[in-house]
C-alpha cells in the first residue's frame, strides 16, 4: 500500500451483504460468481479451509453496479454515481457460529444460501435466526439447481419455494423474494468452462431490494479487525470493517490490545486508494 491519492471512491455507495447458509451449501462458489474484485480474506484462502472445503474465517470480496434509480428517487440528492456490493462470505459449520454473528453484524442484507436438493437444514435454520436479530432484508437463494433432473427441474425448484415460503411466514421475512441459480455447475471440483446459471438475474434482484443504509460517520473510531499482515517497506496493514466512526489518511488511531497509537499512511478499499472511509466501508489502513 502506498500513498493515497485523492479518494478515487467517493462517489460509491458500500452495500454490505451478508452470504450465510449450511456448510457445502455453496455460499463461496456464489460469492465467487458475483464477485469481481477479491480482497485480503476473500474465498477460502485458509488452508485449512481449502483442504476441509468449507469457510473457516469471514471472506470479502465485491461487485459494483450503476447506482439503482429507486435509490435515486428515494434519498433525494445523493452524491453517489454507483453502488457497491461488498459479499461478507460467513462460514456455515456449527462451531463456527461466533464468526458468523460478528458477521451478521455489519450486514445490510442477508442472502441465504440452500442447497436445492437438500433443503432447509441445521445452520440454515441457526443462519435465519441470526437473521432475523440482525438484519432487516433476506433473499433466498435456491443453489445448486444443476443436480436437479432437467425433466424435473422446474418443479422440484416450484416445490423447495413452496416450502420456504411456508417455513418463513412467521418470520420478519416471509415476503422475500426466493431465486434459482446454479453458482458453480458441476460442483466445487469441477472445471471452470460452464458459465454460473442464473447469477445476472440474481444481481439484478440485490440492485432491487437495495436501501440507503444509515451512515453516521461521527463519533469514536471503532473498527473490527478481521486480518493483519506486513508488505516489506510499507509496515503493517490491518483489514476490517468500520462498524462506527470514520477514519482518514493522516488519522492518529489506537490500537487497544496492543496499547500504541498510530498515524494512518494510506487507505484503501478493495485495492483502489482512497482518502478515508466512514461506518460501514471495509477498507485496508496502512
Amino acid at each position: 500500500m502506498s500513498e493515497s491519492p485523492p479518494d478515487s471512491r467517493a462517489k460509491t455507495l458500500n452495500f454490505n451483504v451478508g452470504v450465510l447458509g449450511h456448510v457445502d451449501s455453496g455460499k463461496t462458489s456464489l460469492a465467487r460468481a458475483l464477485s469481481s474484485t477479491a480482497s485480503t480474506a476473500a474465498f477460502d484462502k485458509n488452508p485449512q479451509s481449502r483442504e476441509r472445503g468449507i469457510t473457516l474465517d469471514l471472506g470479502f470480496s465485491s461487485f459494483t453496479v450503476d447506482f439503482p434509480e429507486h435509490l435515486r428517487e428515494s434519498g433525494g440528492q445523493q452524491p453517489y454515481d454507483s453502488l457497491q456490493f461488498t459479499l461478507v462470505d460467513c462460514p456455515g459449520h456449527a462451531s463456527l457460529i461466533r464468526t458468523i454473528i460478528g458477521g451478521a453484524q455489519i450486514i445490510d442484507l442477508m442472502i441465504l444460501v440452500v442447497d436445492v436438493v437438500k433443503g432447509i437444514q441445521t445452520q440454515t435454520a441457526e443462519c435465519l435466526l441470526i437473521g432475523e436479530l440482525t438484519c432487516p432484508r433476506m433473499v433466498v437463494v435456491l443453489n445448486k439447481t444443476d443436480l436437479l433432473p432437467s425433466n424435473k427441474r422446474q418443479s422440484a425448484i416450484e416445490k423447495m419455494t413452496k416450502r420456504l415460503h411456508k417455513t418463513l411466514e412467521n418470520t420478519r421475512f416471509k415476503d422475500c423474494p426466493v431465486i434459482a441459480v446454479a453458482a458453480k455447475p458441476g460442483g466445487p471440483d469441477a472445471a471452470d468452462t460452464e458459465e454460473p446459471q442464473g447469477v445476472p438475474d440474481l444481481m439484478e434482484l440485490l440492485k432491487k431490494q437495495t436501501y440507503l443504509p444509515k451512515r453516521d460517520p461521527k463519533g469514536d473510531l471503532l473498527m473490527a479487525v478481521d486480518h493483519c499482515f506486513s508488505i516489506r517497506g510499507q509496515g503493517t496493514v490491518l483489514t476490517g470493517t468500520i462498524l462506527q466512526g470514520s477514519l482518514a489518511v493522516n488519522d492518529t488511531v489506537e490500537i487497544p490490545v496492543l496499547k500504541v497509537t498510530k498515524k494512518i499512511k494510506s487507505v484503501q478499499m478493495f485495492r483502489k486508494p482512497v482518502s478515508g472511509a466512514m461506518q460501514g466501508d471495509r477498507v485496508g489502513v496502512c
